[in-house]
C-alpha cells in the first residue's frame, strides 16, 4: 500500500488548500540537464503536486500525485523520474512499497530530493508533515536494494540523491 486511506484524505485537503506541491520549479533546470545528458524528455514527476515542474520545464511532462483527481492513476514508466519534497511525507509503513513503486516507473534514472529535517507545516492531526526525518545513512540503504546510487548531495536540510535504475541482469550468476 503506497498511502493509507486516512492519509489520502490529509494530503487531498492539503493539496486542496493550495497548501502543498509547489516545490517542483526549483528542479527544473536539473531535470533539464539529466534530460540533455540521457537523451530524453521522457519525464515523470512522481508527487507532482500543483505540477509547478511541468509548468516551468518548457516541455510536457507526465505527472502523479495520488491526492490530485486526474493524476492519481498508477504511473506508466518513464526515462527520467522526479520525485522531489515527497518521501518525506510518505507514511513509515508504506516506504518500501512506495519506493519499490519509483523502481517501476524509472527506466533510465531518478532525481531524488529529501528534506531531513522538519517541515513548517502540520498535518491536520497535529503531525508534523515530515513523517519521515532521516539523512543518507538511514535513506541510501533503502535506495540501494532498488537502485545503482550515481550522486548524493546532502545539505543542511536535504539531499539530493541521483538514482539510475540496475543492469537487468545485476547479480545474476551464471555458470
Amino acid at each position: 500500500m503506497k498511502i493509507t486511506p486516512e492519509y489520502l484524505v490529509y494530503n487531498k485537503q492539503l493539496h486542496a488548500e493550495g497548501r502543498f506541491g509547489f516545490t517542483g520549479s526549483r528542479w527544473a533546470q536539473t531535470i533539464q540537464q539529466l534530460c540533455a545528458m540521457l537523451n530524453t524528455r521522457d519525464v515523470l514527476d512522481y508527487g507532482c503536486g500543483q505540477r509547478s515542474l511541468e509548468k516551468s520545464i518548457g516541455f510536457p511532462i507526465r505527472n502523479y500525485d495520488p491526492a490530485i483527481e486526474g493524476l492519481d492513476a498508477a504511473p506508466e514508466p518513464a526515462d527520467l523520474v522526479a520525485c522531489t519534497d515527497v518521501l518525506e511525507h510518505v507514511e513509515p509503513e508504506c516506504l518500501d512499497d512506495v519506493l519499490d513503486d519509483l523502481q517501476r516507473v524509472t527506466k533510465q534514472a531518478a532525481l531524488l530530493v529529501i528534506a531531513n529535517r522538519p517541515s513548517s507545516k502540520a498535518l491536520p492531526d497535529g503531525r508534523n508533515a515530515h513523517l519521515i526525518q532521516e539523512g543518507s545513512g538511514w535513506w541510501i540503504p533503502k535506495l540501494q536494494k532498488r537502485f545503482l546510487i550515481h550522486h548524493v548531495h546532502e545539505l543542511s536540510e536535504e539531499m539530493i540523491i541521483i538514482v539510475r535504475k540496475p543492469p537487468r541482469f545485476a547479480g545474476l550468476a551464471v555458470y
